[in-house]
């Protein structure tokens, strides 16, 4: 397998969580004989500074050239006055590259329970996953400003909300077959059509996914206090952002989940759901595993290579078995860096390829 591979390291922690990714997708690619190659561009606050843009046309000509991008975080302190803001710059690559789909897997590790500010009995046996809508929304839609107030337009056409909840559907098929959908239909029109539309959808071409509407307060309320109710979770943009940042509480940190931004090729957008935390950027203190587990994702999802994803996969959960945990894990005074976490992974993933029968052919 041959691959070309953008990693776009961005801002604060940004650099050393995609670092960390790169050398355990190096050692997949040493292990199996594939070929990742690695191009490193500018996006975000990192961008601004140097060009004055926050996604340079050679980045985003990079990307649409490369069979997957590797992200980091944009954004910060340091431009949160400015215009261009980091932020637009992967609102824009998305949109450029219509990656219209956001896969967020949540499977809390069971080390990580007393982490968690839930108690660990609710939290055993989650795993659920968030399909977020990417592209359209408040996020997207016509905006003004004025002495006297502000507005930001929110609008769905039936397409938008037809392709994510297949895409999402189509998920729950493959695991559990239960599909809940998430709108504010008492209230917003654009919440009503997307129950409609997914009503209509669901009920035509997946008759075997039960599907359950619920609203987003409620929907907030239940995936704290009962989450291992729920398989595949399908929202807009906006009800999405926040739900998956709340879900993040259910892992016992932010810094374990993974994310993929798909569209309608195999091309995808791979990258941790935390921000590019500022404060604690350079000082080798933050948490990979997100990073790392996107590329997990990368190879499942834009490469067809399922059994590596699950090697790293398992890799990451011996690390965090054995100890190995950063600060936003670990006991007081037996936390370990961003490195020494690489390292604990890549050390654990290097352990399961002696067993694998795969690797043992092609050293034969």
């Amino acid at each position: 397998m041959r691959a070309d591979i953008v990693v776009l390291p961005g801002d604060g922690i940004g650099p050393e969580v995609t670092a960390a990714a790169v050398r355990v997708l190096e050692t997949i690619a040493t292990s199996f004989g594939h070929e990742f190659r690695f191009a490193r561009h500018r996006i975000g606050g990192d961008a601004i500074d140097a060009t004055g843009e926050p996604l340079p046309d050679e980045t985003l000509a990079a990307c649409r050239d490369a069979d997957a991008i590797l992200l980091g975080a944009v954004g910060g302190p340091k431009w949160s006055t400015s215009e261009p803001r980091p932020e637009q710059g992967l609102l824009a690559l998305r949109k450029s590259l219509d990656l219209y789909a956001n896969l967020r897997p949540v499977r809390p590790e069971p080390v990580a329970l007393d982490a968690a500010p839930i108690k660990p009995h609710l939290l055993a046996g989650v795993d659920l996953l968030v399909v977020r809508e990417l592209t359209g929304g408040l996020y997207f839609g016509e905006r003004q400003r004025d002495a006297d107030g502000a507005s930001d337009l929110c609008r769905y056409s039936v397409a938008e909300i037809e392709r994510v909840v297949r895409r999402a559907a189509q998920l729950a098929q493959r695991r559990h077959r239960r599909l809940v959908s998430v709108d504010k239909a008492n209230v917003l029109e654009t919440s009503r059509l997307w129950r409609e539309v997914t009503t209509r959808l669901v009920r035509d071409e997946f008759p075997g996914v039960q599907l359950e509407h619920q609203l987003v307060d409620s929907m907030a309320m239940h995936l704290i206090a009962r989450p291992r109710e729920y398989d595949v979770i399908v929202t807009e943009n906006l009800f999405g952002d926040i739900l998956t940042d709340e879900a993040s509480v259910l892992a016992g940190s932010m810094g374990l989940l993974p994310s993929a931004s798909l569209g309608e090729d195999r091309r995808g957008l791979y990258e941790p759901i935390h921000g590019s935390a500022p404060d604690i950027a350079g000082r080798d203190i933050a948490n990979p595993c997100g990073a790392i587990l996107s590329g997990a994702m990368l190879l499942r999802h834009t490469l067809g290579l399922p059994e590596e994803a699950e090697l790293i996969e398992a890799a990451v959960s011996d690390a965090l078995a054995n100890g190995a945990m950063t600060a936003d894990l670990a006991a007081p005074g037996r936390a370990i860096g961003c490195s020494a976490m690489a390292d604990a992974v890549v050390d654990s993933l290097r352990h399961r390829l002696t067993d694998c029968p795969v690797v043992a052919e092609l050293r034969d």
